[in-house]
């Protein structure tokens, strides 16, 4: 009796594993990768397109470190497989300012020091711009509620709440959310 040889993961080296064709609008620019199947969105955001400030924190989806905004909702990347969002349209961190002139979320974190080592702040900022742009953020206990999913191990959540307060207050004036 034959017994076929299937090759296992195990038996493929890297460079014979089948790429996929992907396109995204990242930060306002086209961009075409092609990626392995299993390629997170966070792993092509920071090796493909060397936008580092997307953090790897915890690499399952519970630190929040990795958000960026996609199709307008904020996501963790580190859970998305790239394949899947093909074609979608993807802000980082790096493409929020207009500029040198800083986003209004961006400024308020200034504004108001609601950072101590920033490893989470990318993470922090793109997840309350895509919260401003949903419109809401009325309460300081909505916006612990909104952002409970990005964590700050330095303890900055009392900043973090007044800067998101200020920038939504900037937005009610016109300011971009």
């Amino acid at each position: 009796m034959n017994t076929p040889t299937a090759e296992t993961a195990l038996d493929v080296a890297p460079s014979d594993v089948q790429r996929v064709p992907v396109s995204f609008d990242i930060n306002g620019k086209k961009h075409q990768f092609e990626v392995q199947a299993w390629t997170s969105l966070l792993d092509m955001l920071r090796e493909h397109c060397h936008l580092s400030g997307t953090k790897k924190g915890c690499d399952h989806g519970q630190c929040g470190a990795c958000t960026a905004i996609v199709n307008g909702q904020r996501i963790n990347t580190c859970l998305a497989l790239a394949v899947v969002y093909d074609g979608a349209s993807v802000t980082t961190i790096e493409g929020l300012a207009n500029g040198e002139e800083l986003h209004s979320v961006q400024q308020a974190f200034i504004d108001h020091d609601a950072f101590q080592c920033g490893y989470c702040t990318p993470g922090q900022i793109c997840s309350a711009v895509a919260m401003l742009q949903e419109g809401h953020a009325k309460t300081a206990d909505e916006v612990r509620e909104l952002m409970s999913g990005n964590l700050c191990r330095c303890g900055a959540y009392t900043n973090i709440v007044a800067a998101i307060l200020d920038a939504a207050k900037l937005a009610d004036k016109g300011a971009r959310p």
